[in-house]
Formats: structure tokens, sequence, C-alpha cells
């Protein structure tokens, strides 16, 4: 380095003390850095706030006390989302003086949903509806419990009004209004087929909860409620019903004895699409995979290959149909629910818990064989469709 060169270093290190050093508090560091709590601050940021307001509404329902989501995009091109739940709780806290519903949209705390007793949470961050608050222009939160009506008014994360008590009331819910800050977000427009399709995911996903989507710019209310869970999302992902090897779609579910994991699965073979594979943890999307679609992977041709020999359409002298046989034109989707997920890398869509690798595989062990026992002309179908597969591959290997 040049004489001048270490005098510039210099200077630089004799300029840089602690008044350079920006310490960013609470909902102030959302609001400096939202692409760090929300993924960016265009579209996909500003789905994320209805999607981590109607994770609580999720989250409830899956604690049993919640049946009915109703989401509304106002006129006014803001977010409404209510659902019958317990409500967020109004009592206050004598340490803080402040009531656990403020705290809950004004505290940045990455595990205040745990706290709040759930068992299985969902959402990505779990930072929770503070971030949602932080970012909005404004929010208005009703809660109904305790015998009244609550409200409170908040304006880019801070409380505007006191929480007011109103009439009397015997109805339970949680309903959260706001409209996105136009100075944060590239875009405030929602876009009514995004929001159509994660909310009907959910429903999916979730069976036994309501999910209603109403748009107010004009008048465009969608009603999704489907009784046959992770059955009719897979007839969903099938586009050719003709094409199917067997019906109905094969569904099971079990959860563990300490009721830390609870694995759902749906699938059903095709003959003329090359299958499609979605996974879930606590009803967010995994797109990298991870412990659990590996699981279910490694059982799914485990099973398939021991039920083909035992049924004689495997002799002893084969070898083993392979991963991708057995896996061309399938249709399926598993949905794990963890009490601890761990994820791997920053972006949060890879499942790195062993125990869900283990216990996914052991699942699938046991009930796709009890399916294929007792169904033997659909299993037959779906072994005489791995083994055509498994043909045209090798075909497809020697030509080449």
């Amino acid at each position: 380095m040049t004489e001048s060169g270490d005098s510039r270093h210099s200077s630089n290190v004799h300029q840089y003390d602690a008044s350079h050093i920006q310490v960013l508090e609470g909902l102030e560091a959302v609001r400096k850095r939202p692409g760090m709590y929300v993924g960016s601050t265009g579209e996909r940021g500003l789905h994320y706030l209805v999607y981590e307001v109607v994770a609580y509404a999720v989250d409830e329902h899956l604690a049993g006390h919640a049946d009915a989501v109703e989401v509304t995009i106002t006129a006014e091109g803001g977010i409404r989302v209510a659902d019958n739940g317990r409500g967020l709780s109004v009592e206050v806290e004598e340490l803080t003086g402040k009531s656990a519903l403020e705290r809950e949209l004004t505290e940045l705390s990455f595990d205040s949903r745990p706290r709040s007793g759930y068992r299985v949470c969902g959402g990505l961050s779990d930072v929770g509806l503070c971030v949602v608050n932080a970012l909005s222009s404004g929010l208005t939160v009703e809660v109904r419990r305790d015998g009244h009506r609550w409200t409170q008014r908040y304006e880019k994360g801070s409380p505007v009004t006191a929480l007011t008590r109103h009439e009397e009331t015997g109805a339970y819910g949680t309903t959260i209004e706001f409209l996105p800050d136009a100075d944060i977000f590239e875009t405030t427009r929602y876009s009514f087929a995004a929001l159509s399709e994660r909310l009907q995911e959910l429903a999916f996903l979730n069976g036994g909860l309501a999910i209603s989507l109403t748009d107010e710019r004009p008048e465009r209310p969608v009603r999704h409620h489907h009784t046959d869970d992770l059955r009719d999302y897979v007839a969903r992902l099938t586009p050719y019903p003709s094409s199917l090897v067997h019906s109905p779609a094969i569904a099971f579910e079990s959860e563990n004895q300490s009721e830390t994991i609870l694995v759902q699965v749906a699938m059903q073979w095709n003959t003329r699409s090359p299958g499609e594979f979605r996974s879930f943890v606590n009803s967010t999307r995994t797109r990298d995979g991870g412990a659990h679609e590996e699981g279910f992977r490694t059982a799914l041709t485990d099973v398939v290959n021991d039920y083909a020999r035992r049924r004689g359409q495997l002799s002893p002298d084969d070898a083993d149909l392979s991963a991708e046989a057995v896996h061309e034109g399938l249709t399926a989707v598993i949905s794990v629910r963890l009490a601890h997920p761990v994820f791997e890398g920053a972006t949060r869509t890879r499942l790195g818990n062993p125990e869900a690798n283990a216990y996914v595989h052991e699942v699938v062990g046991k009930h796709l064989t009890d399916w294929l026992d007792h169904h033997p002309n659909e299993a037959a179908s779906i072994i005489r469709h791995v083994l055509n597969a498994s043909t045209r591959r090798e075909t497809s290997m020697t030509k080449e």
C-alpha cells in the first residue's frame, strides 16, 4: 500500500467511532429494513403481510378454537382478516402496564407464538403481527372476548388510541384491518388471484377450516371450504382425471405419541403427466424440500419394491425399481406439523429436523403398505404403471 493509501486508511479509522453506530430498536428496525422481515418490498412482501395475519387465525384453528376465517380486500385497498377464535388477550400486564394485545402488536419477539401457548404455529418468521403493524400506515384491531368488544388503533406501528372497551357481547374472535404503507412498498395493490391461491391452499391443508376471500374493489366473493382435505388438493393438481391409475387418491395421517409431529399424506398416480410433489411444514410450503421429503421418497420406493416382490410382480432376480420410476406420474402432497421446526438456510424453505425424516418414513411405510394390502386391484395397477415407467426408462437409456 502506498503512503497516501496508509494516510487515508488511518484517517478513516479515526473518523469511525461510536457516533457512526446506529442502534435500531423495536419496530423502527422493521420499518428501516422491511426486507429482512417480509422478504421484499414488492408484491411478495405485500402479500406476506396477509399471510402472517391469517397464520394467527390458522393457529387458533389448530388449537381447536376457530373454524372460520374471512379475508377481505377492502374498497380502499387494505386488508381485513376476521376469525372466530378466542380473541387476542386484552389482559393488562402489571410489569409493563400494557395489554397483552398491545405487546403482541408492538414488541418484536421471535418466540411470541410459542410463548402464547400454541403447540404448532404457522407463518414463516414467527415475528407475528408486530411486523404487519410496523409496515402499515394504519391498523385497527377489534377483539371479541371477556364479554365485551374491544378496539385499538395504530399508525405506523404505534398506538394512537388506548385499548377501548365497548358494548357487551357473547361473541369471540379477532378482526384486524390494515393498510400497507405506500412509503415502504413498491406497490400496495393486492392480487386477488395470488391471495385466492394461497388461501385455497391453506383450506386444503387445514381440514375443517372454512376460509373465504372477498374483493370489495369490485365485488367478487369466493369461498374455500374443502371437506376432503388433501385428497381435494391432489385432485386439483392432477391435470388429466381420465388418466388416473387408481381412484380415489391414497390418503392417511398419523401423530406420534408425544404429539410433536403430525404427518398427513395424499397421493395418486396418473399416466399422462410427469407428476407434481408439494410439501409443507406448519402450512408453509417447503419449496426446497428437506427431511420430511427425504423420508417420504425413501419410504415410498421401499414400500413399492417390497409389495411388488411379495405379489410376484418382481422376481427375485429382478433389480429393484428405481426411485425415478416409482415417482413417475405421481401427484403427492405431504403436510407435516412440528412443534419446533428447524429450517436450513436463510430462505427457510428446507426442513432440517432429522426426527421428521424418521417419522415420515415410518408413517409412509406402515400406512401405504396397509393401503396396498387392502386394495389389491388398485395396487396391481400401480405396480404395472411403475413397471412400465421402468421399462421406458431402460429403453430410453439403451437407445442413448
